[in-house]
């Protein structure tokens, strides 16, 4: 049977985060695979930052405090989740330009040479993922697929270059659901339409799972 991750990355109840109402959509209309979720708000994830690369000197030599087998597990834990899935889905909103910090730390976690890529002896980026497909399903409020805002959008654009270009993830599916906050008088139907289309994406993965 096909695992399949679901990173959420929205805290915010359904009722008011597009992109968590996606998650739970999407969630609601997968058969026939193993669904596992990692909420990276509900998680215990400290910032990546100096204090992990003490960590990682101090594991080295065998001295360990429990705050570093705490830094350090926390990333083991996001490592594992992802090694175990055939294929990952990001539920995440457009937050100031970009994505969500707890995202990013989920990102953090798991770009490490050796593990999601490497560099060949000419110096080349060679990605390790290249076994895991991903779906990505992102809302954001205002219309950031228009030629002058496109450059702006560094949430999705930033997920595809990380997860399918670094990692090599293949990216099977994308759904974004944009707008609603930029015209309210349409909001209720742009999503609407937008969560018909998580819907479809969760029904394709789960026939594609039984082939």
């Amino acid at each position: 049977m096909k695992k399949v991750l679901i990173v959420k990355a929205n805290n915010r109840p359904a009722s008011e985060g597009v992109s968590s109402k996606m998650y739970e959509t999407f969630a609601a209309n997968l058969k026939g695979v193993e669904v596992s979720t990692f909420d990276v708000f509900a998680e215990d994830m400290p910032y990546f930052g100096q204090e992990f690369f003490d960590a990682f000197g101090r594991a080295q030599a065998g001295t360990l405090t429990a705050e570093d087998q705490r830094r350090l597990g926390a990333k083991q834990k996001a490592m594992d989740a992802l090694t175990a899935a055939d294929v990952v889905v990001f539920a995440f909103p457009l937050w100031n330009l970009t994505i969500p910090a707890a995202l990013q730390t989920f990102i953090d976690y798991t770009y490490q040479a050796g593990y999601s890529f490497k560099y060949n002896e000419q110096g080349q980026l060679v990605p390790l993922l290249t076994d895991k497909k991903a779906i990505f399903l992102n809302a954001r409020g205002g219309v950031y697929s228009a030629p002058e805002a496109a450059p702006m959008e560094m949430a999705v654009n930033y997920m595809r270059n990380v997860v399918g270009g670094v990692f090599g993830c293949q990216i099977i599916d994308e759904v974004i659901i944009e707008g609603h906050n930029a015209s309210p008088a349409q909001a209720e139907a742009i999503v609407a339409a937008g969560l018909e289309q998580v819907k479809a994406a969760a029904e394709k993965l789960s026939v594609a799972a039984t082939v």
